[in-house]
């Protein structure tokens, strides 16, 4: 290969490599935004990837199912025993061609079994794609919990650092003892062990997010901003979402296709009772007498009625449990998405009542506390208390903001898919 051709080719194979889609996550500049994080994980997850083989290959059973069998061709040869040293070349040649066809109406039912198997298969993916979204999104919300509480904590360590200052100043001015000092700077180090706390489980989180979309478990993940779960969508009723889920559930569509495969059996095992034929073909060549062409049809004969009987008695029952666990699969959801609806309400409503009610208490009753040390009429635990309650409240403010979003999460599962624009989770209905 010359210079210029070997210089080509490797052009060539640059261009196409770097054509090549990437479908490991790259992370953006600003950050993943919370559905950057789903669709990088629909696209790059192996579990996904593989559900989703198996399912495309599932969809290629009704065409074999449906299929006739090979046609068989065969060749005779015959001769008498003098001259079987001559064979393959017979005086007596016959070619045979034969084809087996399944009585009427077996070949559809075939494909519909196996079309019902595909969907099945079909509603599993379904399954394992809305575990995967609501594992995403879990593990963000709780995340980006864990973060806030680390800032608010490396914030708190500011103010308390602005406490040592002015209990010094106290203690200088011979108003204050020195353990309150001390004290300041043993809430200083405690904040430090909460933080070292908290880096573990950020870590965990982050690593979990970068296996969903199959990225470096140790790679760096920055969020970026995302609206606060309190304020996604409006309500919405019970007998809405349970609509939504009935139509949307895979598990009940898996249901109803093991169902429709168990009705589509019955049938066919009702057409086991009749014979499957053959046609067939056979030219022969015999010496000088002239060559003739035979035409064939043959049936089997089911005479052992009985296993088609077990058959038919077996697709019966089966047809009978389907129903019934697609009922019990009904029911399930129902509870599910009644629960999960219950769960996001008392959500809601605990982060209506941090936002309004405790944070804004914690921060007077801070003030207020600061306000009394610096003229003596408060004692620096009291102060200290009162920072430790503002620090709890707001870190129990981030952590029920991200249960918020956890418990959406959780409901979407349940209706089976994203909840509608119009509605969100509500009161139960009456």
């Amino acid at each position: 290969m010359s210079v210029l051709a070997r210089g080509t080719v490797i052009f060539l194979l640059a261009l196409v490599w770097g054509g090549l889609p990437n479908v490991r996550a790259q992370a953006p500049a600003a950050g993943f935004t919370l559905q950057q994080l789903v669709d990088s994980a629909m696209a790059a997850n192996p579990q996904l990837r593989a559900g989703r083989g198996k399912w495309e290959a599932a969809r290629e059973l009704p065409a074999q199912a449906g299929a006739l069998a090979n046609p068989t061709f065969t060749y005779k040869g015959m001769e008498d025993t003098s001259s079987i040293g001559n064979f393959p070349n017979t005086e007596e040649k016959r070619f045979e061609v034969e084809q087996a066809f399944p009585w009427f109406g077996k070949r559809t039912l075939r494909e519909r079994v196996a079309a019902q198997d595909a969907r099945a298969m079909e509603q599993d993916y379904g399954t394992l794609v809305r575990e995967t979204v609501r594992e995403v999104k879990e593990t963000y919300y709780e995340l980006r919990a864990v973060r806030q509480v680390m800032t608010i904590t490396r914030k708190e360590a500011a103010v308390l650092q602005q406490l040592e200052s002015v209990v010094r100043t106290v203690y200088a001015s011979g108003k204050a003892p020195q353990v309150d000092v001390l004290k300041a700077q043993a809430e200083q180090t405690m904040l430090s062990q909460r933080l070292l706390e908290l880096e573990p489980r950020d870590n965990s989180l982050q690593s979990k997010l970068n296996v969903l979309m199959d990225r470096d478990p140790g790679a760096p993940l920055t969020l970026a901003e995302t609206p606060s779960p309190l304020t996604i969508g409006p309500e919405s009723t019970l007998d809405q979402l349970l609509s939504l889920a009935a139509r949307q559930r895979a598990e009940i569509g898996r249901a109803q296709a093991e169902l429709e495969r168990a009705r589509a059996a019955r049938r066919l095992m009702a057409r086991e009772y009749f014979p499957d034929y053959s046609l067939g073909l056979e030219y022969r060549s015999y010496r000088d007498s002239p060559d003739m062409a035979m035409f064939m049809i043959g049936v089997d004969l089911p005479v052992w009625q009985g296993k088609y009987r077990a058959g038919v008695r077996e697709a019966e029952k089966m047809t009978a449990a389907n129903e019934a666990a697609l009922e019990a699969v009904r029911n399930q959801v129902r509870q599910e998405v009644q629960q999960a609806q219950v769960n996001v309400v008392k959500a809601r409503q605990s982060l209506h009542l941090y936002q309004q009610a405790l944070i804004p208490q914690a921060i007077a009753r801070f003030n207020a506390s600061e306000a009394g040390y610096r003229t003596g009429q408060v004692g620096f635990l009291d102060l200290l208390e009162s920072e430790r309650f503002l620090l709890n409240a707001r870190s129990l403010t981030a952590m029920a903001e991200g249960n918020v979003g956890v418990q959406l999460a959780r409901l979407e599962q349940a209706v089976g898919g994203s909840l509608p624009s119009n509605t969100a989770p509500g009161e139960t209905s009456k």
